[in-house]
Order: C-alpha cells, then sequence, then structure tokens
C-alpha cells in the first residue's frame, strides 16, 4: 500500500501507536513541560495480548512522540491498567535529590489451570519517563479474595497529606490510603447496591471540581462499565457534596453525571 494511503487511515489529532494494538489511556500526567501519555499496549499482533505500558509525550497534546515501551511484563504477570503521579515530596523515598514519577499499576498474572492473580505494584523513574525501575517491595497491594482486583487511580489529597488510590474490585470501588505510595491501608469499599451493575467495573478515577457560583467544590468518582456489548455508554459518574474521611469512612452522596478521563499534574 503506498505511504499517502497509509497515512489517510491514521489519525491527525489522537495519538496511536506506529503499529499494533492499543487500548486503554494510563498514567496521563503533565511534568516538566510535557504531556505524557502511557496506555495498554501488544507490540508484537494486532490483537489484544500481553499488555505492556507504550508510552507518548508531547507538548500541546496534538502532536505525539512515540517513546520506548515503559513497562514490560515480568514474573508477576503482563501490566493492567494504572496511573502516575508525580512525587513532589519524596513521600516514597525513591528521590532523594529531585521530584519523579511513580506508575501505579495493576499486574496480572493467568497461569494455566488457575484463577488470574491481580495485584498493584510501582515503578519509579528519575529521568522523566525515559526509563523505569519496578519497585522491590511488588506487589504492594494484594486481596486474595477478590479476581477483579485493578486499575488503580492514585491522587494525592492535599488537606489530609496522604494519597488515595480508588480501585476497581468487581461490583464494587474499594479506597484506599497511604503516606509513601508502598504501604496500603484499606478505607472503604463503594457501590454495592448503588448505581449500574450491568457489566464488571473497572478503570474508575476520582477528582475535584470547584461548583460555579459557589466557594465549594465537589469530587467526582467516575467508572467505567467494562464488558457488555449491549450498554450505549460504558461510564457512569457519581458525584458528592463533601467528601469525609474518619478513619476507615468515605461517605460519597451519589448524583448521575457524564463521564471522561483526567491528567494530573
Amino acid at each position: 500500500m503506498p505511504t499517502q494511503d497509509l497515512l489517510t487511515y491514521r489519525p491527525y489529532l489522537h495519538f496511536a501507536p506506529k503499529k499494533y494494538w492499543m487500548n486503554d489511556p494510563n498514567g496521563m500526567v503533565y511534568f516538566k513541560g510535557e504531556y505524557h501519555l502511557f496506555y495498554q499496549h501488544n507490540p508484537n499482533d494486532c490483537i489484544h495480548g500481553p499488555m505492556h505500558w507504550g508510552h507518548a509525550v508531547s507538548k500541546d497534546m496534538i502532536t505525539w512522540e512515540q517513546l520506548d515501551i515503559a513497562l514490560y511484563p515480568d514474573a508477576l504477570g503482563t501490566i493492567f491498567s494504572g496511573s502516575v503521579v508525580v512525587d513532589w515530596n519524596n513521600t516514597s523515598g525513591f528521590f532523594p535529590d529531585e521530584p519523579g514519577l511513580v506508575a501505579i499499576f495493576t499486574h496480572h498474572l493467568h497461569e494455566e489451570g488457575k484463577e488470574p492473580v491481580q495485584s498493584q505494584s510501582l515503578a519509579f523513574s528519575h529521568d522523566q519517563g525515559r526509563t523505569w525501575t519496578k519497585c522491590q517491595h511488588n506487589p504492594v497491594l494484594v486481596d486474595h479474595t477478590k479476581i477483579d482486583f485493578r486499575d488503580p487511580k492514585v491522587i494525592w489529597h492535599k488537606d489530609k497529606s496522604r494519597w488515595v488510590m480508588v480501585l476497581a474490585t468487581g461490583q464494587t470501588i474499594s479506597i484506599y490510603s497511604s503516606t509513601n505510595l508502598i504501604e496500603w491501608q484499606f478505607e472503604s469499599e463503594f457501590g454495592e447496591l448503588v448505581g449500574s451493575h450491568e457489566g464488571v467495573w473497572e478503570c474508575p478515577d476520582l477528582f475535584e471540581l470547584p461548583v460555579n457560583g459557589k466557594n465549594k467544590s465537589e469530587w467526582v468518582l467516575l467508572v467505567s462499565i467494562g464488558d457488555n456489548p449491549d450498554l450505549d455508554n460504558g461510564s457512569r459518574c457519581w458525584t458528592q457534596e463533601k467528601i469525609i474521611m474518619l478513619g476507615s469512612a468515605f461517605l460519597i452522596y451519589l448524583r448521575r453525571m457524564g463521564g471522561g478521563f483526567t491528567l494530573v499534574g
């Protein structure tokens, strides 16, 4: 096929790898003048397969440069979805000299004849995401009672001076907190008998938004419904007027909204 014909079928305003499979965007973060996009990637075929984290960067979110693969499968499993944060204050201990990037992702291990095992792991980068080192403590979060235990979205909660993780756990979202990204404490679980349960819950997102015309903000929890082809809309979203964290309590007040992904920086 001529080169011009190939260009005809490639997006101009959306990123696509040079070849082979991609799906979920992961770890979108802004750091040192670059927008980082990581994504689920099979670098060896045009079908879903052993997941890696592909990586691309942009100055303007229109023109993208594809970089080397960020995360490869290992003995703990293939690399499922997750998020990336900037550890500005070296809470993890990975960055004694200057801030860097930390990826929080799901290891997915499926051995023949066994149930899949999903666990949460870390990797960190000192060179703006060009190379990555996996944490020696991996996995940092496991739950042997849950098969679906994946897609960590992590944010820094300034008022509480801790990291907060929302994690897809079957038909619920489990919430954890940590002061160092390595040791995680279970806080609460949300979703039983609430909201849509037309498919498995996955790829959650949690972010704060200001309320127009009012001196307050609300927290928004977005959940994707991942495995039902009959659904017209794959995401569900709730907001809360107030988030309260008292020991193990997160109170979430429901209100139906639209959905989307967020970028951190």
